[in-house]
């Protein structure tokens, strides 16, 4: 995920606390609701309360509990990040004895449950750690996430396969999860042996692990092969390869269909890319390279991050940005995040950039988000159909849902998440349900019209 719904307010905010005079009216978003709020808040910190609706949502899935989630927001102090760290680590560090308990006991359900929910935990404990890049909690909390995880997933009736994928100057990590169907008896998939595979890539801060509760579950509960990987910027390919972003994010998607086309349990030519929050720009940028896709879904769809950060930010902060002026540009933002009551969400959106452009400069981080976008030239080079979604009460780039599915045209399929059913939020967070409904159901159709490999 990346900013919350509330970061479309921030420009008002920072210019309060920092004295500057922005007169610009902000572009209004035509999906937008006239709700306040489109879900109930866990914290007055509104990023804070963005975040807990993010890690409450993984209980769908059995990514956490909501008991244990609803005691941590009890317990949190607003704004205060070490708070946030103490109380997840906590979790993370007595769910994972219960896992072991469990493991040593023989109990290999509750202890495959309970370590899923450890490595949540300590992935939400690391979460707004990054302003210090040299922290070591950022590397330790990944290792114990991951190994974790990694317990839970071997745990399953059917494990994952885990591979490294070779690319230019990276490699890509990632999970393969085999179809684990549920579904009524005499309503088996017929797709032979060779199945439809759905290859899931997240965004600005997302890592892969989380997409195995928001995604995958629901993919390989219905008869599909389910991949998620990780590109250079993300969670574990920036901590273990110190690569930050590249905007040739075909490069990171192409070893990824390779693999899956090689193996014989998937149909090469049911094949699928999801890009969910800044992936509903990553995977559409992919597929303008990689043609062998079937499909795209774009979650919600973003042709440029850059614009919409901008669009946030005062008028002050914005001119210097865009005349260049790397130091003021610097020298303001350092001021900002100097003022101990700054909005979380400015603070975390800078230091998550940062660390994730693998650099310490505002200025370039900013200038490497603007290397990231989609226009109609570049989108008429995808050469499948596109589910391009849009959220009611998304706030992270308003309208570029709905301007992607008119600059795709006739290769569009747009869906809007609607707040009254709660699905209405940054990627429909805390409804997956319903976008597993929609977007799988589209896929369902797009593979319907593909010949199947034997």
């Amino acid at each position: 995920m990346i900013f919350s719904k509330q970061f479309m307010t921030l420009s008002a905010v920072l210019v309060a606390v920092a004295g500057a005079n922005n007169n610009q009216p902000y572009p209004p978003n035509i999906t937008l609701s006239n709700s306040t709020t489109s879900m109930h808040q866990l914290s007055s910190d509104s990023e804070f309360a963005f975040i807990l609706e993010e890690y409450l949502s993984l209980s769908n899935e059995e990514g956490a509990a909501t008991g244990e989630i609803l005691r941590a927001a009890a317990l949190i102090e607003p704004g205060n990040i070490e708070s946030w760290y103490r109380e997840f680590n906590f979790l993370g560090d007595k769910i994972g004895a219960q896992a072991k308990e469990a493991e040593s006991n023989k109990a290999w359900v509750s202890a495959r449950k309970a370590y899923f929910r450890s490595s949540s935990y300590y992935r939400a404990a690391d979460f707004f750690l990054h302003g210090n890049q040299s922290d070591p909690r950022i590397y330790t909390l990944w290792d114990k996430q991951s190994e974790a995880f990694n317990k839970a997933v071997n745990l399953l009736p059917k494990p994952p396969t885990f591979v490294q994928l070779k690319a230019a100057k990276f490699t890509v990590p990632a999970y393969f999860y085999p179809a684990a169907p549920e579904l009524p008896p005499g309503k088996e998939a017929t797709h032979g042996k060779r199945l439809p595979t759905i290859i899931v890539g997240t965004g600005y801060d997302g890592n892969q692990e989380s997409l195995y509760h928001g995604t995958c579950r629901e993919v390989t509960a219905r008869g599909w092969n389910c991949i998620t990987y990780e590109g250079p910027g993300q969670p574990t390919v920036r901590r273990q390869q110190n690569i930050g972003f590249i905007p040739e994010w075909w490069e990171a998607v192409t070893p990824v269909v390779d693999y899956v086309r090689q193996r014989k349990d998937v149909d090469p030519g049911r094949v699928a890319l999801i890009g969910l929050s800044f992936g509903g720009l990553l995977a559409p940028l992919a597929a303008t390279r990689e043609h062998r896709l079937a499909a795209v879904v774009a979650i919600d769809g973003l042709l440029n991050l850059q614009r919409s950060i901008l669009e946030k930010f005062p008028t002050q902060m914005v001119e210097l940005f865009t005349s260049g002026n790397k130091t003021g540009f610097n020298e303001y933002v350092d001021k900002l995040l100097a003022i101990p009551d700054i909005p979380t969400q400015f603070k975390w959106g800078v230091d998550q950039g940062t660390w994730a452009w693998n650099t310490t400069d505002p200025y370039t981080w900013l200038s490497g988000v603007g290397e990231f976008n989609l226009d109609e030239k570049k989108l008429s080079q995808i050469k499948c159909p596109v589910f391009v979604a849009s959220g009611q009460d998304d706030g992270l780039a308003p309208g570029q849902p709905e301007e992607m599915a008119r600059l795709l045209g006739k290769k569009s399929h747009y869906f809007l998440f609607e707040t009254e059913l709660g699905a209405g939020e940054h990627c429909a967070l805390g409804a997956e349900q319903q976008l597993a409904f929609k977007t799988l159901g589209w896929l369902d159709e797009v593979f319907a019209k593909v010949k199947t490999s034997s």
